[in-house]
């Protein structure tokens, strides 16, 4: 029984397919063959432009990619010669610096020397 409702149905199908073949015909009449044409067209123009943009989506992530390694490298010299100026200010301030016990010696040799 499974077998004849399955059969059954394909059949059923096959009828509903030729009915629309039959209304399409009546429709589009000899013009199928053109709308077909256009759509192929049509179909393969929207391919063409969507790989033309999948193209220029790929060279715009290029371009990026190339702006944010060059920005990276920029950023990253810049650190470094701040770094440097801040180490080299550091340096020179140690070196104006005197030591508290040092300047209180040459006070206390300043003073004797005025005294005598």
């Amino acid at each position: 029984m499974a077998k004849k409702s399955t059969s059954a149905k394909a059949s059923e199908q096959e009828v509903a397919n030729s009915k629309i073949e039959a209304i399409k015909n009546l429709i589009f009449g000899e013009n199928i063959q053109e709308y077909n044409h256009e759509f192929e067209t049509l179909k393969s123009e929207i391919a063409a432009k969507r790989q033309e943009l999948m193209e220029y989506v790929d060279d715009t992530r290029k371009e990026l990619m190339t702006a944010i390694d060059n920005l990276s490298t920029d950023v990253n010299i810049r650190i470094s010669d701040l770094e440097q100026a801040l180490s080299d200010k550091a340096e020179a301030l140690d070196h104006k610096k005197v030591n508290r016990e040092d300047l209180g010696d040459m006070l206390i040799r300043m003073g004797e020397n005025i005294k005598a």
